[in-house]
C-alpha cells in the first residue's frame, strides 16, 4: 500500500476542474444555481478522490475506482446511516445528467489519443459495438415496457 502525493494532487486538480465544468454546465443547461449545488459537488469530488486513492492504494485488488465511489456513496446514503439525510440533501442538488458532458468529453479525448490502436483492432470491433448498442436498446425497451405495463400506464 503506497500513496503517491503527486498523483493524488493531479487527481484532485482534475476532479476540481470537472466539478467546475459540471456546475457551469448545470447552470446553463438546466438552470440550477451554482451555490446551492456547490456543497453536493464538493461531496461528489471528495468521494471520487477517495475512490481513486483507494484504487491506487490497493493495486493488486482488481476493483475499479468507479465501483469504490459507488460503494462509498451507497453506504453514505443508506437510510440507517447518520450521514444519509445530509448526504442526500446536498447531492440531490447536483444534476447527475449534467455530469455526463465532461465525462464524455474526456472519454472522447481518451479515445482520440488511441486511434491508431483502435485501427489495429479491425472491423470486428464495429460488429461487437453494434451488437452491444442494439442489445442495450432492446434490453432497455423491454424493461421499460414491463415496468410501464406493471404500473398500468400502457
Amino acid at each position: 500500500m503506497s500513496l503517491n502525493f503527486d498523483r493524488s494532487l493531479e487527481y484532485l486538480k482534475m476532479l476540481i476542474v470537472v466539478g467546475v465544468l459540471v456546475l457551469i454546465g448545470q447552470r446553463f443547461g438546466y438552470g440550477i444555481a451554482i451555490m446551492p449545488a456547490l456543497p453536493g459537488m464538493i461531496i461528489v469530488i471528495l468521494i471520487s478522490f477517495l475512490a481513486l486513492t483507494i484504487k491506487d492504494s490497493f493495486p493488486n485488488l482488481k476493483f475499479p475506482a468507479f465501483a469504490w465511489a459507488s460503494l462509498t456513496a451507497l453506504i453514505l446514503s443508506m437510510p440507517f446511516m447518520p450521514t444519509a439525510d445530509l448526504f442526500l440533501k446536498y447531492t440531490n442538488e447536483v444534476n447527475f445528467l449534467g455530469t455526463t458532458t465532461p465525462i464524455l468529453a474526456f472519454a472522447g479525448i481518451s479515445v482520440g489519443n488511441k486511434i491508431e490502436k483502435l485501427k489495429k483492432l479491425s472491423w470486428k470491433v464495429f460488429i461487437v459495438a453494434i451488437a452491444v448498442f442494439i442489445g442495450t436498446y432492446f434490453g432497455s425497451a423491454i424493461v421499460a415496457h414491463i415496468v410501464l405495463k406493471l404500473q398500468g400506464i400502457i
